[in-house]
């Protein structure tokens, strides 16, 4: 309970410890937590873009080369104050990150920090050589920020801009990580086929927070800038990026504290380091970089969470559940029991010279629940993706709704009212029930990045909270919203699935094998759960291995067999079926 109060306290003791510094620290100190304070900007945007989005830049140091150079330009060559050098150095970098952003976050696996590393240097060497730019020689004179008539030429004076400005930005971040934006983002690591089903543009997404990191890298070029008046390529090169990812890393990749956390203990430890090595060796510069290298292996090897995992340890974070309003989103009309719902027309999808689905017809009627089998290999994972978006049909027709979705994006699919679940459970086991249900409700909300940023997104989150508890109550879940998804048994986490589901409210649900797994137990109470989500109007499709489950509930079946369809009808039918039981000799029930 007492560590409780001290997390909670926290930043308002550190605000006053930050406000008193420059009364009590000597000059030099002050320097220093400038230093820091503009290193945890740049830090913050990577915590978010490498931390939580996974994706990983060696280029930062260039965004703030940008910043830098463009208010240099703007304030000493055409004589503007320095807040129109701020305008044109957050339009610079973010010209430039879209553009950059545009072309290489398509790319996957080891591509995109290759490519940053590639336009990082780019860019640096843009810097050294037009005449323009001072090349080599950098731009000196430039003026002091002014605000409201005062002058910020003092390094005690700066500083409070410099915190003040941090603070901003981890308020904002600490926003936008809890909103329906944030959820998406903290899911981007190892999620994206989870998040594309769920109706979420990845590519969206990836870009804004790529946006966002750089223009907090802009923001501290500003700031670098008019602190220094003067600057050269020299500080915006390959080195200072690895650093600035240092920072976020050694700190703490998945908190906003641990930006601060990390420029301090980088740059605190770069100064001890250079203060030590001149009186050990006559070549204290190359023993410094290998000196500093080994420090931080040691702190990532011990930690690798970052200093913020070892504070967890002695202080754990106790959750609250979010704010829930009394209603919850507006909710789809279902359509009228027994109309076509589903329709796949002489369906064809080839891999190379294998046809997994060949030429498969049938209609899913509205309110009933469908079943999809056959033996392993029978095609019925294909075909689930091609009904879902996940992958393309090489010739045929899917509808849904009587729209064509054959050549629909997922999100698309998602936004017309499909869900689904796994064969293989795809939850963020690191995120509570509430978060991972909650992402489920992204379809249905509305709040872009700015007003996530600007927290203005609070009434559309609680009524999606309450959508969210609801469907987590409907499932059996609803007592442990705030337990960690990672901490549940099986059996829940495949149950958590369709509470996702539930809370796209979707017309219909497509199950990828719910029972595999299951104890008998289970397995009944998935039974029942899926009865009540049919009485509630919505459709299901579902594939699974588990014949009694199947025969016991679906109201017609599908049968595949080497990707043909080898019959349709109810489940009597099926079970009475010579060619099912043919097919079915030797193979899985």
């Amino acid at each position: 309970m007492r560590s409780q109060r001290l997390l909670r306290a926290f930043p308002f003791l550190a605000a006053v410890l930050l406000a008193l510094a420059p009364l009590v620290l000597s000059p030099f100190t002050v320097t220093l937590m400038n230093y820091i304070g503009i290193g945890a900007i740049v830090a913050l945007g990577l915590v978010l873009l490498t931390g939580f989005g996974g994706l990983t830049s060696f280029g930062q140091a260039a965004f703030v080369g940008i910043g830098a150079y463009a208010t240099a330009y703007v304030t000493t060559a055409l004589g503007l104050p320095a807040i129109a050098g701020l305008v044109l150095s957050l339009a610079a970098t973010g010209a430039v990150a879209l553009f950059l952003g545009a072309i290489t976050l398509r790319l996957g696996g080891h591509f995109l920090p290759l490519s940053t590393i590639a336009w990082g240097i780019a860019i640096y060497f843009l810097f050294a050589n037009i005449p323009g730019l001072g090349a080599y020689d950098g731009v000196s004179g430039i003026p002091p920020i002014v605000l409201a008539g005062v002058s910020l030429q003092a390094d005690g004076a700066i500083y409070y801009l410099i915190w003040a400005l941090l603070a901003a930005g981890m308020w904002g971040i600490a926003n936008l990580l809890d909103s329906r934006e944030g959820r998406a983002i903290r899911s981007l690591r190892g999620g994206a086929t989870m998040l594309a089903s769920l109706g979420v543009d990845l590519f969206r997404v990836r870009l804004a927070i790529f946006l966002i990191a750089a223009l907090l890298a802009g923001l501290a070029g500003w700031l670098y800038a008019h602190m220094l008046r003067f600057i050269s390529p020299s500080p915006f090169e390959m080195r200072p990026s690895i650093e600035f990812l240092f920072m976020a890393m050694a700190g703490g990749a998945t908190s906003i504290y641990g930006a601060v956390i990390g420029s301090a203990l980088v740059i605190l430890l770069k100064n001890t380091i250079q203060d030590i090595l001149p009186h050990l060796s006559s070549n204290a510069t190359q023993l410094e970089i290998v000196v500093f290298a080994v420090l931080l292996i040691l702190l990532l090897q011990y930690a690798r969470g970052g200093v913020i995992s070892l504070v967890r340890r002695f202080l754990p974070v106790k959750l609250s559940l979010p704010m829930a309003a009394a209603d919850g989103l507006p909710t789809r009309t279902m359509p009228q029991p027994g109309i076509a719902l589903l329709r796949l027309d002489t369906i064809v999808r080839r891999f190379g010279g294998l046809v997994a689905v060949n030429r498969v017809s049938f209609e899913m009627k509205s309110g009933e629940i469908m079943g999809l089998i056959g033996p392993n290999g029978a095609g019925k994972s294909t075909l689930f993706n091609l009904v879902t978006g996940a992958l393309k049909s090489n010739s045929g027709q899917i509808t849904f709704l009587g729209r064509d979705i054959s050549r629909a994006p997922q999100r698309a699919i998602a936004k017309l009212g499909m869900a689904r679940t796994f064969q293989h459970v795809k939850l963020r086991p690191a995120m509570t029930l509430i978060d991972n249900t909650l992402i489920g409700a992204y379809p249905r909300t509305t709040s872009g990045f700015l007003r996530c940023l600007l927290r203005l997104d609070r009434a559309e989150d609680a009524r999606a909270t309450r959508s969210a508890l609801d469907a987590l109550t409907f499932v059996g879940l609803g007592d442990k919203a705030m337990e960690l998804a990672g901490n549940l048994p099986l059996g829940n986490q495949r149950v958590l699935e369709i509470a996702r589901a539930l809370a796209a409210d979707p017309i219909l649900i497509v199950l990828d094998e719910p029972a595999a797994g299951l104890r008998k137990a289970e397995k009944l109470a998935l039974a029942a759960q899926l009865r009540a989500i049919q009485a509630r109007g919505v459709s299901i499709l579902l594939v699974e291995h588990d014949m009694d489950f199947v025969m016991g509930l679906c109201d017609r079946i599908v049968v595949l067999e080497f990707g043909s369809m080898l019959m349709e009808g109810s489940p009597a039918e099926v079970r009475a079926s010579a060619r099912v039981q043919e097919a079915y000799l030797g193979g899985v029930a």
